[in-house]
């Protein structure tokens, strides 16, 4: 089973709007798309929270009962599934964050591992959106770490650069985490890593030997080369609404479906089965 991989789907993310982009936002929305993604071979669904009332769709939420009813939704739509929450926030407040963890525990929650400048520039040579930092100080990772730990949740630790991959071993080293290990290599965001296949053997020597792995790759077509070099590699794989819009050969895609049955034909290309829901449960060392 060791060679198997583990398909995870991000739903609809933080920024994309769903008047712009078919993305899901209600439970029931987000139900219908796990679904479409679990039948394609998702077995981890990463879930952002969005506000509930009319016309408030593309702004974030950190309200529990949200998060319990889009579990609750999905959890009855896909036997088995596994819950990866999110808990990316910038800024000092982020108790919201922390109360979905303690009180939902999902099997799985982000743990952005280090802070990042997030910026794009346009064509015109002017900023996509005004510069901002994603702030993660250690104090902050500690926190979020605490209350996995409570929770019995598994941290995936987000890294957006090389420097915040070597950060994990040092949180491992200084006594701030001990259980099971995973990476998110965070490739595409245009001020942290590129979205370069020829990078990935340099982030795996950087990386705990024991841990598990995966590549989020965000972008368009240019990225499909790096999920099969992921593949290639033994790691794990992730993709969905949060991350792209497009297939490889530059169709755009309406549905979480069409990019996991994509990605799951990059882990057949490198000889790999994917892994079940059971089967990812054990490999990752999640509740069951």
């Amino acid at each position: 089973m060791g060679d198997k991989a583990v398909i995870t789907c991000a739903l609809n993310g933080v920024l994309t709007d769903p008047k712009q982009h078919n993305v899901p936002v209600t439970p029931e929305q987000m139900a219908r798309e796990a679904k479409a993604a679990f039948d394609a071979g998702a077995s981890i669904m990463h879930v952002h929270l969005r506000q509930q009332e009319p016309n408030k769709g593309h702004l974030p939420s950190w309200d529990v009962g949200v998060s319990k009813e889009i579990q609750q939704a999905i959890r009855e739509a896909c036997p088995g599934v596994i819950i990866n929450h999110t808990t990316g926030t910038s800024g000092p407040k982020y108790q919201g964050a922390l109360d979905c963890v303690r009180e939902t525990r999902p099997e799985i929650a982000a743990c952005n591992a280090g802070s990042l400048n997030y910026l794009k520039v346009k064509a015109d040579n002017t900023w996509a959106w005004p510069p901002m930092m994603f702030d993660n100080a250690v104090e902050k990772v500690q926190d979020y770490l605490d209350v996995m730990k409570e929770a019995g949740t598994i941290p995936e630790f987000e890294c957006f650069d090389v420097g915040i991959v070597r950060c994990v071993g040092m949180y491992r080293q200084t006594g701030m985490y001990s259980g099971p290990l995973e990476y998110n290599f965070v490739m595409g965001v245009a001020s942290g890593m590129p979205a370069d296949p020829e990078l990935l053997p340099i982030l795996l020597k950087l990386k705990l030997p024991e841990a598990h792995w995966q590549v989020t790759a965000i972008g368009r077509v240019e990225i499909w080369p790096l999920h099969q070099r992921c593949a290639d590699l033994g790691g794990h794989l992730r993709t969905g609404l949060e991350d792209t819009f497009y297939l490889a050969d530059g169709t755009k895609v309406t549905s979480n479906g069409q990019l996991v049955e994509a990605i799951a034909a990059c882990a057949r290309r490198a000889g790999r089965e994917i892994a079940s829901p059971a089967e990812a449960r054990q490999i990752f060392g999640t509740r069951h």
